[in-house]
């Protein structure tokens, strides 16, 4: 059985965010799935999915210092800076980290380890709200 849905998440500021609550609570239907795959993909160039650490905040906030000593922003290299200097390094930080994420879905429950959870990448000083598509694929109790 395959199913889709849209998840909008509500506009975060620049860093790394734990999503997986926000991903949960729109996909409510994931309980009835014996077995299957989530597929997890954002619609933007400039944010990204990612699964680390869900216990320890300071992880996110390392994340977003490493990545901004990787990526630094205003470098004269960049020529792509018509949205601001956090434009171009925001499109390179999605692409180092990714636009999807699959994950298995096993009794009814994403097959996370223990501390695993879905990192949203804002990449963007202002991104707005962001726009993941859920394709869920798997076989449901009844089937």
């Amino acid at each position: 059985m395959w199913r889709q849905q849209m998840i909008r998440l509500t506009p975060r500021p620049r860093g790394f965010h734990l999503i997986t609550d926000d991903i949960l609570s729109q996909l409510p239907f994931l309980n009835e799935y014996t077995v299957g795959l989530l597929h997890l993909f954002i619609q933007h160039t400039s944010a990204s999915l990612s699964i680390n650490e869900n216990a320890d905040p300071t992880v996110r906030e390392d994340m977003e210092r490493h990545i901004n000593h990787m990526v630094p922003e205003s470098s004269p290299w960049f020529l792509h800076t018509y949205e601001g200097t956090d434009d171009m390094p925001a499109h390179i930080k999605c692409s180092l980290f990714g636009a999807s994420l699959i994950i298995p879905i096993r009794n009814g429950q994403l097959a996370l380890g223990s501390w695993q959870g879905i990192y949203l990448g804002e990449h963007r000083n202002h991104g707005g709200s962001r726009q993941i598509v859920a394709t869920v694929q798997g076989t449901r109790d009844e089937d």
